[in-house]
């Protein structure tokens, strides 16, 4: 069965795009999944970029195009991929889902798969209720919520500080953004999206 999914993504400091590669490596496992990486547009100023060290890292992932509407509308799943701020998304995703009241009049992502996740500086630092209220929007759009279930023993994991819940994958970047995605967490993230491409193609069929 053929399935689409895009991954919508924002990332600055490169964190989230691993997040969604991995995503995407798992996705790709599905015979017939086509699976395409996109990324919403930027709002912060690009001298603020440079001066936090942000427009050198996002360089690694300038190559991604940028994401549309349609890119929504002819998929049939999306899955998400966001920083955190305050415990919520962050305002470049919230800025493209707010573009996104045409397809919910006419009811355009009702049935499709959704699924979200996250990236956070600390290891208390929001990644449930960022994926949780990511949540709320896609619930409004009529997607069908997909997680990580606890068959996945990498959630268990207690032997290492790890990021990864039920609500989807997420990791953590420390305060400077020096800690990359572990190989924990970069696995829970394979089996998203997998699952996202095997319940997509369930739904489709």
């Amino acid at each position: 069965m053929s399935v689409k999914i895009n991954i919508i993504f924002y990332s600055m400091y490169g964190h989230v795009y691993q997040m969604a590669e991995a995503v995407a490596k798992g996705a790709r496992r599905y015979q017939g999944a086509e699976v395409n990486l996109y990324q919403v547009s930027e709002l912060v100023p690009k001298d603020v970029l440079e001066n936090s060290g942000a427009l050198k890292a996002k360089e690694t992932f300038a190559h991604i195009p940028t994401a549309t509407l349609d890119h929504l509308e002819k998929a049939d799943a999306l899955i998400f991929g966001t920083p955190t701020r305050f415990g919520n998304m962050c305002a470049q995703m919230r800025n493209f889902l707010d573009q996104t009241s045409g397809l919910w009049l006419k009811g355009a992502l009702v049935g499709k798969v959704g699924s979200v996740f996250a990236s956070t500086a600390s290891q208390h630092g929001g990644q449930e209720t960022t994926i949780t209220s990511f949540h709320t929007t896609l619930m409004h759009h009529g997607m069908i919520i997909v997680g990580v279930p606890y068959t996945e023993q990498r959630l268990l994991n207690m032997d290492e500080i790890t990021g990864g819940t039920p609500y989807g994958a997420s990791t953590l970047a420390d305060g400077d953004g020096s800690r990359q995605p572990s190989e924990n967490e970069l696995a829970i993230a394979q089996v998203q999206g997998l699952r996202v491409a095997e319940i997509a193609a369930k739904l489709k069929s």
